[in-house]
C-alpha cells in the first residue's frame, strides 16, 4: 500500500504561478491541486469551473509545480480505464522522473510498487483474481456478525456520556476491526493495527512507523498460516492455485493493499453517510425509520462525496489525443470519479435523487476498479455501522452547524475531519444484541 500524500502547503491561489518545465501540459493556468480552492472550497463547483473553461480533460499541478492532467469527463475515463496498453498503470513510463527528487513527498502514490495496483496485464489478470477469489469466500452472515459485534463494542465506549465524534470513535475505527478479524488477526491483534493503519493513511506522526508495523503484523501472520492454515482470508491468498506465481513480498503487499485500502474509504463512506443524514431533509424525516434510508444515503454518498475523489493514475506510452488535447508519452492522468460522478453528459439534473442507480465510479473501472468481493464486503461492514447506529441512539443529532463541519485537507479523499453529535445516553449491551 502506497503512503497517503501530505498535508497541503499554504496557498491561497487556484491557478499555479510558477511555470512548469517546458513542454509539459501545465500551464498557466493550471489548477494546484494542493491550492486552497482545491483543498478548502467547494470542490463541486471548481470541478464545474475546471470543465467549463478545459472540457473534459484539465491541466494541473501537484506538489512542487510537478504538471499532469486530471480526467473531469465520465466517458473519457471510461476509455482511459479500458484501455490499459495506452494508458499504463506502470508509473516508470512518466516522462517526469529526471525532474522529480527522490524525497518529493508525493513519491510513495507514484514510485512503483511491489503490489498489485501496479500491475498490467496478465499477471495483473492472474494477481487479481487470486485476491478477488480469497475475499469472495467471505461469508456475508460472518461479516455482519463481526461488524455488528465490533459496532457494539465501539459503541458501548460512548454510549453513556451523550455525545461523541462518529469519525475518530466509530466510523474510523470500525472497517479495520472488521477486516483484520477475516484476514485472520484476533481481537487484540486488530485493535493494535487500528492505530497504525490510520497513522499510514493520514499521513501523519508515526505513519512510518505504522507502515512498519502492520507490514510485520502481516508477515507474521502469513507466516503463522502457511504452518496452520484456517478459515480466513490470509490462508485463502497463500492456497490459491495462482500463489505459487507471485512471491511471499507480493502477497504480503497486496494483503496490505486489501486491508488498508478497503478500510479507508469503508470508513469514510460511513461518515459522509451519518453527515447526509443528519443533515439532508430528505434523509432526517426517517433517520430512525426504514433501511431503505440507509442504503440510498450511502448510495447518493457515491455520487456526490465519494470517499476516492482522485488517483494518480495512468500514465500513456505514446501520443494520443484525448478530449480535444494532445497528451504527450509518459503523461500522468489523474482520474477524478468524483468530477465524472456528476459529469452533466451522464447527469444531467444533478438536483434529482440518485435512488438506486449504482453507475456511480467511486470503485473506478476497467481492470484495476476495486474487487467485486471487496466492494460488498465494504458496503456490508459500512451499512451494519450505520444500522446499528441508528438501532443503538435512535435520535442521534448534530451537535454543530452544519456549515461547521470540516473536510480533511486532501485533494485525493473526501472525508471529514469530525462529526460531533448529541443523543439521549444508553447503557452498554455488554456486547450481546
Amino acid at each position: 500500500m502506497t503512503t497517503p500524500p501530505p498535508q497541503p502547503a499554504a496557498d491561497d491561489s487556484v491557478a499555479q504561478q510558477a511555470v512548469p518545465p517546458s513542454g509539459c501540459p501545465a500551464h498557466a493556468d493550471a489548477v494546484a491541486m494542493f491550492g486552497t480552492r482545491f483543498i478548502n472550497g467547494d470542490r463541486a463547483q471548481l470541478y464545474r469551473d475546471m470543465r467549463r473553461q478545459h472540457g473534459a480533460i484539465a491541466p494541473v499541478t501537484l506538489l512542487g509545480d510537478v504538471p499532469a492532467w486530471l480526467v473531469l469527463g465520465y466517458r473519457e475515463l471510461h476509455q482511459i480505464a479500458e484501455n490499459p496498453a495506452l494508458f499504463t498503470r506502470d508509473s516508470s513510463a512518466w516522462n517526469m522522473w529526471d525532474q522529480i527528487p527522490p524525497d518529493w513527498p508525493l513519491m510513495p502514490m507514484v514510485g512503483r510498487q511491489p503490489s498489485i495496483l501496479y500491475e498490467d496485464g496478465e499477471r495483473h489478470t492472474r494477481r487479481s483474481a487470486l485476491v478477488s477469489d480469497a475475499l469472495s469466500e467471505v461469508d456475508p452472515f460472518e461479516l455482519r456478525g463481526y461488524a455488528e459485534q465490533y459496532a457494539d463494542e465501539l459503541i458501548d465506549a460512548f454510549c453513556g456520556r451523550a455525545q461523541a465524534d462518529l469519525v475518530s470513535e466509530y466510523a474510523k475505527k470500525l472497517p479495520a476491526l472488521v477486516l483484520a478479524k477475516l484476514y485472520g488477526f484476533t481481537d487484540e491483534e486488530g485493535a493494535a493495527l487500528v492505530p497504525s493503519i490510520n497513522a499510514l493513511v493520514d499521513g501523519a506522526d508515526g505513519a512510518l512507523e505504522g507502515r512498519q508495523h502492520i507490514q510485520s503484523s502481516m508477515g507474521a501472520l502469513l507466516r503463522s498460516r502457511a504452518i496452520s492454515p484456517a478459515g480466513d482470508v490470509s490462508t485463502r491468498m497463500q492456497t490459491h492455485p495462482n500463489s505459487g506465481e507471485f512471491s511471499s513480498e507480493e502477497i504480503l503487499e497486496d494483503m496490505m493493499v486489501n486491508i488498508i485500502a478497503g478500510h479507508e474509504p469503508t470508513a469514510d463512506w460511513i461518515g459522509n453517510s451519518m453527515r447526509l443524514m443528519l443533515t439532508d431533509d430528505r434523509f432526517s424525516a426517517s433517520l430512525s425509520g426504514g433501511r431503505n434510508s440507509v442504503a440510498e444515503a450511502m448510495n447518493e454518498v457515491l455520487w456526490e462525496e465519494t470517499p476516492t475523489q482522485n488517483i494518480a493514475g495512468r500514465w500513456t506510452t505514446r501520443d494520443t489525443h484525448l478530449a480535444g488535447k494532445l497528451i504527450k508519452n509518459g503523461d500522468l492522468l489523474v482520474l477524478s470519479f468524483g468530477a465524472a460522478n456528476a459529469d452533466p453528459q451522464v447527469r444531467p439534473d444533478q438536483s434529482k435523487f440518485t435512488g438506486g442507480n449504482n453507475a456511480f465510479l467511486s470503485f473506478g473501472h476497467g481492470s484495476h476498479r476495486c474487487p467485486y468481493p471487496a466492494q460488498e464486503i465494504a458496503e456490508g461492514i459500512a451499512r451494519t455501522g450505520i444500522e446499528v447506529l441508528l438501532d443503538r441512539l435512535p435520535d442521534v443529532d448534530l451537535a454543530v452547524a452544519p456549515e461547521a463541519l470540516e473536510w480533511r485537507p486532501s485533494p485525493f479523499l473526501r472525508g471529514l475531519e469530525a462529526l460531533p453529535v448529541d443523543f439521549t445516553p444508553t447503557t452498554a449491551t455488554g456486547n450481546k444484541r
